[in-house]
C-alpha cells in the first residue's frame, strides 16, 4: 500500500469515528459549540469573549444543515484533517521522505489536543488550520520568495487572528524567525513587506469593531487567566503550566521512542531546516511560558491545541537518522492502541456519566418553551439575549431560528409576537420559565 493509500485511509477513518462517536453518544452539542451557533445567529466582527472566525464556520454549517448535530462534529473533523495534512504536504516536502512525512502525522494521535477534545468545535480547533497554513507558506517564503506566498501568508495570519487572539504567539515567532533571516541574509526581501498591509487590511474591519466595543474581547482574555497575580504566581504558574506540557506529550514520546530508540541527531544550529523548526516549535512555547513567568497569570491547557502541530515533524527530522524499521510494528500497534483508545474512552464517559452539559436536553426544551407560548398567545420568538449556555441552546432548536445575543448574565429575555400586540418580553424570571430551562 503507498503512502497516499494509507494517509487517506488514516485521515478518512479519523473523520468518520471522531464524527461518529459523539454523534451517537451525546444528546446536546458542547457548550462552545453552542456559544458559536448563538454568536453565528446575529453575525458582527467580534462577540464578547473571541473574535469571529469560528462562528463564520459553524453558521456556513447552519445554513447547510440546520441543527443537524452531528454536521458540527464532522465540521471539527474537516478542520482537524484539514490541518493534518496539511501539515503532512509540509513535511513531504521538508523531509523529502514520504514516510517520514506519514510518521509525522502518526504521532499527532498521541496528543489528546487531536482527539479526544476535538467533539467541540470551538476557537482552538478554528485555529488548526491556518496555524499549519501558516507554517507552511513561511517556509514556502523562506525557499522559494515569491510574492504569492507573502500575499498568502498574510491572509492566512489574518485567518488565524480573526480565530483567537492567542495566535499572534505563532506571528511573533515567524516575525522573529524573518527579522533573523534579515540580519544573517544583511538584505530585506522586499516582497515580504506585503504581509503586514495583507492582514492588517483583512483585519481591518474587526479592529474597528474592537474600539467600539471597548475591547470586550481583550478583556475577556485577561479574565480568563485568574485575575490579579502575586509574587508567587510568577513561579507557580509557569511551573504549573511546564508540568502540563510535559504530561501531554507522554504518549507522543512513547510513541517516538518505538522508531527511535538512540536519541542521538547531528543536527547543528547552523542548519536552515533546522532553526525553522526551532521558532515554528518550541518559540510560540517559550513565549507563553515567559508570559506567564513576567505576569504570573494562569496558562489554560486548552489554550495550547495548535501549538503542537509540527512536533512530529520537529522530532521525525531531528532524529530522520535513528529511525529504526526494526521496531515499526510496535510503533503502529502503538499508534492502533491509542487511536481507538481515546474515542472509546470519550464514548465511554459519555454514556456512563449523566452531568455533562453534552446531556441536556435543549431540544425537548425548546419545544416545551416553544409550546407554553403558544398556549399564552405569543408565536414568532424573533430575539433572545442571555447566556450563552441557555439562550444559545434555545437559539439554536427553535424553528424558526431567532436572532441571539449573548451577554455575560444568568438572566435572559426573549421577544415574542403576540396577535394583538406587536411585541412582548418574557424575563427569566418567570417561574415555568425558570423551570424548563434550569431543569
Amino acid at each position: 500500500m503507498t503512502i497516499n493509500k494509507k494517509l487517506f485511509i488514516f485521515l478518512s477513518t479519523h473523520l468518520i469515528i471522531w464524527t461518529l462517536v459523539p454523534s451517537i453518544t451525546n444528546n446536546n452539542l458542547p457548550l462552545d459549540t453552542i456559544e458559536a451557533l448563538a454568536w453565528g445567529s446575529n453575525l458582527e466582527w467580534g462577540f464578547n469573549k473571541h473574535p469571529p472566525m469560528s462562528a463564520f464556520a459553524v453558521e456556513l454549517f447552519y445554513q447547510i444543515f440546520k441543527n443537524q448535530d452531528w454536521s458540527y462534529y464532522l465540521l471539527s473533523q474537516i478542520f482537524v484533517i484539514t490541518s493534518f495534512y496539511i501539515v503532512y504536504k509540509f513535511a513531504e516536502e521538508f523531509l523529502e521522505n514520504k514516510s517520514h512525512a506519514f510518521f509525522s502525522i502518526l504521532l499527532l494521535e498521541g496528543i489528546y489536543f487531536y482527539n479526544f477534545t476535538t467533539p467541540e468545535f470551538n476557537v482552538n480547533v478554528c485555529q488548526l488550520p491556518f496555524w499549519s497554513l501558516t507554517v507552511l507558506y513561511a517556509w514556502k517564503c523562506i525557499k522559494y520568495d515569491k510574492l504569492k506566498d507573502y500575499l498568502l501568508l498574510g491572509l492566512f495570519i489574518a485567518c488565524g487572528l480573526l480565530s483567537k487572539y492567542l495566535f499572534a504567539y505563532l506571528v511573533l515567532s515567524v516575525g522573529l524567525l524573518f527579522t533573523c533571516l534579515i540580519v544573517r541574509e544583511k538584505k530585506i526581501r522586499t516582497k515580504s513587506l506585503v504581509i503586514v498591509p495583507t492582514f492588517l487590511l483583512l483585519l481591518w474591519p474587526h479592529l474597528m469593531w474592537l474600539v467600539d466595543s471597548n475591547y470586550i474581547t481583550v478583556t475577556y482574555g485577561l479574565n480568563r487567566t485568574g485575575g490579579e497575580a502575586n509574587l508567587l504566581s510568577h513561579l507557580t504558574q509557569p511551573i504549573i503550566f511546564l508540568g502540563k506540557q510535559l504530561g501531554i506529550l507522554i504518549p507522543f514520546a512513547l510513541m517516538s521512542f518505538f522508531i527511535i530508540p538512540k536519541l542521538k541527531t547531528n543536527i547543528r544550529f547552523a542548519d536552515r531546516k533546522f532553526v525553522f523548526l526551532l521558532f515554528v516549535n518550541l518559540t510560540p512555547l517559550a513565549l507563553v511560558f515567559l508570559t506567564s513567568m513576567a505576569m504570573g497569570i494562569k496558562i489554560r491547557t486548552m489554550w495550547m491545541t495548535p501549538f503542537y502541530l509540527f512536533f512530529g515533524v520537529f522530532v521525525i527530522y531531528i532524529f530522520q537518522s535513528k529511525i529504526s524499521i526494526n521496531n515499526l510494528k510496535k510503533f503502529y500497534y502503538t499508534f492502533i492502541f491509542l487511536f481507538f483508545l481515546s474515542p472509546f474512552t470519550y464514548g465511554y464517559i459519555s454514556l456512563t456519566k449523566d452531568n455533562k452539559r453534552t446531556d441536556y436536553k435543549g431540544q425537548e426544551k425548546a419545544i416545551l418553551v416553544k409550546k407554553k407560548l403558544t398556549d399564552l398567545g405569543y408565536e414568532n420568538i424573533s430575539s433572545i439575549q442571555g447566556n450563552e449556555w441557555l439562550a444559545g441552546n434555545l437559539c439554536y432548536n427553535l424553528k424558526p431560528r431567532p436572532k441571539c445575543t449573548v451577554q455575560n448574565k444568568n438572566d435572559f429575555t426573549l421577544m415574542a409576537e403576540n396577535k394583538k400586540k406587536k411585541a412582548f418580553f418574557v424575563y427569566s424570571q418567570t417561574l415555568w420559565l425558570k423551570q424548563i430551562m434550569d431543569k
